[in-house]
């Protein structure tokens, strides 16, 4: 039998409102004296006023510089060591948090995440995904320990740009349709298979339900159990879902397909999140699923995710333009080829995005 391997939960996770206020007594009852904070200039700006003062610990802060790199990654590891740092306080988005927890790696020290975007599960997960310095992909690190703490304050998230958390919603969903790809068809699941494909479709039915109003209530700045449901299926359903399923609970044809569309320069202001949105309608064309492509392109129109390369910024959509997003798409190291529904090639890849981009319609809503 095959092994899985799970990676369930950090040992302490808390989202309430007013939590940040229990921070320093959280760090000293894990012998914590003395901690290094890091966090990005936004996310510092987004927090700072949530923090309490250390009364009985000695702090420092860092100001990362953009990306969780190799060379970053080290040069943080090196101040830890020098500072004599008991722990690292991870404040940010994703690439702050993968940056900590891969410090705190090397370092062999527990990590303290606090989020400030609901984008992601990087606050959830032990994985780091790392790039070079211009921002461009390298691979994903699984380390063998999660955060000894995660503390989300749920009106830093609510103050977040809106554009983030649509985003997160788009990569959150990617969560059903690239597990139950992998899963469907095992008929004995393992406990923790069950698990991963039960939480997986809990992603999708948290985010189709509240979605709508949860992203309204971020616009009007009102705390809301729409809110929170959304905020806490994407940093904490979604994380669950790679952490009790392992690589069937992680990533398939979507975010090989965001891959893909990663080397056109006019995908770049694009969100991550934005083109694994595209990716699951790709996908849905790859295995045949026509009907469930249209179920959802109401849900999408609703939140502006894009239905179509031209909302990912690229003008110009011809057989070229397409062949060429495929192409990397679908390249042997890809994820794409997880999914049990034979040989994906470029070509079958790029006969799913035209049939894609020639049925959906044209109302799109910015």
């Amino acid at each position: 039998m095959e092994t899985i391997s799970v990676h369930g939960a950090p040992s302490e996770y808390i989202c309430q409102e007013g939590i940040l206020n229990e921070l320093e007594a959280k760090l000293v009852e894990r012998g914590f004296q003395k901690v290094l904070i890091v966090h990005g200039h936004k996310s510092w700006l987004a927090a700072k006023s949530f923090l309490p003062s250390f009364t009985s610990l000695e702090c420092e802060e860092h100001t990362y510089r953009g990306e969780c790199s190799l060379s970053q990654i080290e040069t943080l590891a090196e101040l830890v060591v020098n500072g004599s740092f008991d722990g690292i306080i991870g404040i940010g988005g994703g690439k702050v948090l993968d940056l900590v927890k891969a410090a705190c790696h090397l370092t062999k020290k527990p990590s303290v995440l606090i989020p400030t975007l609901a984008s992601n599960c990087a606050p959830w997960t032990p994985i780091s995904v790392i790039y070079d310095e211009l921002g461009g992909f390298i691979r994903y690190d699984v380390y063998p320990v999660s955060a000894s703490l995660v503390l989300i304050e749920p009106k830093i998230l609510l103050d977040a740009p809106i554009n983030m958390l649509i985003a997160g919603i788009g990569d959150t969903l990617a969560k059903w349709y690239e597990a139950d790809v992998q899963m469907a068809g095992i008929e004995n699941k393992s406990v923790p298979l069950q698990v991963s494909h039960y939480t997986a479709r809990m992603c999708k039915d948290v985010l189709l339900q509240h979605s709508e109003r949860a992203i309204n209530a971020a616009r009007a700045g009102v705390l809301n159990e729409d809110f929170m449901k959304v905020s806490e299926a994407i940093i904490m359903l979604g994380g669950m879902v790679g952490g009790f399923g392992d690589h069937y609970g992680r990533i398939a044809a979507a975010h090989s397909i965001h891959n893909g569309l990663t080397v056109l320069k006019e995908t770049h202001q694009a969100l991550h999140g934005e083109k694994v949105a595209y990716g699951i309608l790709v996908q849905l064309m790859l295995e045949g699923k026509q009907g469930e492509v249209e179920q959802l392109l109401p849900f999408y129109h609703e939140l502006g995710l894009p239905v179509s390369l031209r909302h990912l910024g690229i003008k110009v959509i011809n057989d070229e333009v397409i062949a060429f997003i495929a192409e990397k798409s679908a390249i042997p190291e890809e994820s794409i080829h997880v999914m049990p529904i034979g040989d994906v090639t470029a070509v079958r890849v790029s006969e799913a995005i035209a049939k894609l981009e020639k049925m959906n319609a044209s109302n799109f809503i910015n």
